[in-house]
């Protein structure tokens, strides 16, 4: 009967740790395919729409978008 309950704890616990590195991995490949925005890319965004962007303008661009997170 206890080995049964052990192979259940064990079972799980080897999911868990299973389910975790999958998601990680997931999470590193997803992240390297979509990186985060920063400043050289606002600045480049901003240029393309037809905007002379300020050091001042980028830095309360890139506030706001923290302050949305």
């Amino acid at each position: 009967m206890w080995v049964n309950i052990l192979i259940g704890v064990l079972s799980l616990l080897g999911g868990i740790a299973i389910g975790f590195f999958i998601a990680r991995q997931y999470m590193m490949s997803y992240m390297k395919k979509n990186p985060p925005i920063n400043e050289k890319m606002l600045r480049v965004m901003m240029m393309q729409m037809g905007m002379n962007p300020s050091q001042k303008k980028i830095n309360q661009m890139m506030k706001a978008m923290e302050n949305q997170k």
